[in-house]
C-alpha cells in the first residue's frame, strides 16, 4: 500500500518529475460566443499541465499509483480575459484486489471566477496570492490528496488540508468570490475548515472505515467488509447528532449514494432497518435511492 502521507511540505512547489495527480480536465464554452475557440484549448492545456505536473507533495508516485480525479468546467462568461464559470471537482480510489475504482470526493464550485491570459505559466506558492485560477486549482489539488490519504490511514491527510487552508486564507486576500466565511457555509471556506475541525472528525473516520477496513477487504471477507461499510455509516451519524445538515455529511452522500446503494442491496443479508433509518436522517434528499435498496 502506497504511503499517502506528505513526508515533506514544501515552501514552494514547483514542476517537477515527482506529479501525484492524473487528472482528466474538459472546458465546456458552449454558453459563449466566441470566434476564438482557440482560448479555451489553451486553458485546458493550461490547467492540465498545471495540476498534472506540479508536484504537489514531494513524494513518489508510480504512474498506477496516482491519483485518478477530474475537473469540468463549464464557462459561463467571458470577457477581456475574464471569465466566470462552475467547476466539478470529482476523484476516486483503486480498491484493492479489483479493476474497480471508488469515488472518494465529488464536489460543485459555482463560485469559481478568474483572470487568465492565453499562453501564461502557472505557478504556484502557497504563501503568496498571485492568481485566483492558481489558487483554486492547488486548493482542489490538496484537498483531492488530503480525502484520499484519508482513505488509507487514520487522519492521514492533515498535511494537505493544512496546505489547502493556508491557500483558502491567503486566498481572501484576491478579493475572490468562495473563499470567504461570510458568502454562505457551502464553498471553498467551511469545505476545508469543516474538515480540519475535531467536530467533524467522524467524517474523516467514516473514509477510513469505508475504504480500508471495508472496501478493501471485499475480496477475502464479503461480510466483514460490508458491515464495515455499515460502520462507518453509523459512524457518520454521529455528525448528525451533534450538526444535523452538516456541509461534510452531503460531501460524503455526493460521492457515496450510487455506490452505496450498490454495496447494501448486494452480497450476503445483514440487518439494515438501523442504517436504513440513519441514512434516511442524513441525506433526506436521497430518500427515493435509499427505499430502493434491497433488504
Amino acid at each position: 500500500m502506497r504511503n499517502r502521507i506528505s513526508l515533506l511540505l514544501l515552501l514552494f512547489v514547483g514542476v517537477v518529475q515527482a506529479q501525484q495527480l492524473n487528472c482528466t480536465v474538459q472546458i465546456n464554452s458552449d454558453k459563449i460566443a466566441s470566434t476564438n475557440n482557440q482560448i479555451f484549448k489553451n486553458l485546458k492545456t493550461s490547467i492540465s499541465d498545471f495540476v498534472n505536473k506540479t508536484d504537489w507533495t514531494g513524494e513518489e508516485y508510480k504512474q498506477n499509483e496516482k491519483i485518478e480525479c477530474s475537473m469540468v468546467i463549464i464557462i459561463n462568461s467571458y470577457d477581456s480575459n475574464q471569465f466566470t464559470a462552475t467547476l466539478q471537482v470529482q476523484s476516486s480510489r483503486p480498491v484493492f484486489n479489483s479493476s474497480y475504482s471508488s469515488p472518494v470526493f465529488n464536489f460543485n464550485d459555482n463560485d469559481f471566477s478568474f483572470r487568465y491570459i492565453e499562453f501564461e505559466n502557472l505557478q504556484f506558492n502557497p504563501s503568496t496570492f498571485d492568481s485566483n485560477l492558481v489558487s483554486v486549482l492547488a486548493y482542489y489539488s490538496y484537498m483531492i490528496l488530503g480525502f484520499d490519504a484519508d482513505t488509507y490511514s487514520p487522519m492521514g491527510g492533515n498535511k494537505n488540508y493544512e496546505i489547502a487552508q493556508q491557500i483558502m486564507t491567503v486566498a481572501q486576500q484576491g478579493g475572490y468570490k468562495g473563499w470567504s466565511q461570510s458568502e454562505g457555509n457551502q464553498n471553498r471556506y467551511y469545505l476545508v475548515t469543516d474538515v480540519m475541525s475535531g467536530t467533524y472528525d467522524a467524517y474523516r473516520q467514516a473514509l477510513y472505515q469505508y475504504h480500508r477496513e471495508g472496501l478493501d477487504t471485499m475480496n477475502s471477507d464479503l461480510k466483514g467488509a460490508k458491515d464495515k461499510v455499515i460502520a462507518s455509516i453509523n459512524t457518520l451519524s454521529a455528525i448528525y447528532k451533534v450538526r444535523p445538515n452538516a456541509f461534510l455529511t452531503r460531501v460524503f452522500f455526493d460521492a457515496k449514494v450510487d455506490e452505496l446503494v450498490s454495496i447494501l442491496s448486494g452480497g450476503p443479508k445483514v440487518s439494515l432497518s438501523e442504517t436504513i433509518d440513519n441514512l434516511n436522517k442524513m441525506s433526506p434528499l436521497n430518500v427515493s435511492k435509499w427505499q430502493s435498496i434491497k433488504l
